[in-house]
């Protein structure tokens, strides 16, 4: 019997540390397994957004407009709508509108969609010339462009159609692609 007795604080102990891991397993919440989802949308939204882009001398190189500005931080993108895009030169200005934009990490590329118009304005020793195509990329640092799709520039009474463009206003080249047609009015003769 007395050995009962001496069992006694054992046995105690042993139901206390049982019910102890009991209670603990059922109330312990588990954790669904499995990844934390990505953010899908803006973790950034601005309304009537003003960009300036500035060179080393402290000159203004570009202003983009924007109605509405979204970042979405998944793949580190900017989306703009009704974007308007005016990249500055000595003596011209370049001017860009379009109903979408997409700026690219770092906001060295700006993609355009949707009724997109660029115009370069009168200079010197040429007219205005007036772009119209559905998408067009832009790359404000290097001030060139580049489109895939059919595009139709007017200069004066000059109207040039073809199905791509590449431009760089740095060297002033413009290079129309694919199915080039261009109508130039005729000169009128001055000594008759």
């Amino acid at each position: 019997m007395q050995t009962a007795y001496r069992l006694y604080p054992l046995v105690a102990l042993t139901v206390i540390a049982g019910a102890s891991l009991w209670l603990d397993r059922i109330t312990r919440v588990e954790e669904a397994p499995g990844q934390i989802e990505p953010q899908t949308g803006p973790d950034f939204a601005a309304s009537n957004t003003r960009i300036v882009g500035y060179a080393h001398d402290g000159s203004q190189r570009y202003e983009l407009l924007a109605e509405r500005l979204e970042h979405f931080p998944a793949d580190d993108t900017t989306r703009l709508t009704q974007p308007r895009l005016t990249v500055f030169r000595p003596g011209t200005e370049f001017h860009v509108t379009a109903a979408n934009g997409k700026v690219s990490p770092g906001g060295e590329q700006i993609d355009l969609s949707g009724d997109v118009r660029a115009r370069r304005s009168r200079s010197a020793d040429a007219p205005e010339l007036v772009l119209a195509s559905e998408t067009l990329t832009v790359w404000p640092d290097p001030q060139s462009a580049r489109t895939d799709q059919p595009v139709r520039l007017t200069q004066g009474q000059t109207i040039a159609d073809a199905l791509g463009l590449e431009a760089d206003n740095l060297f002033g080249t413009l290079n129309l692609t694919g199915q080039v047609k261009v109508h130039m009015p005729r000169r009128q003769d001055r000594s008759s």
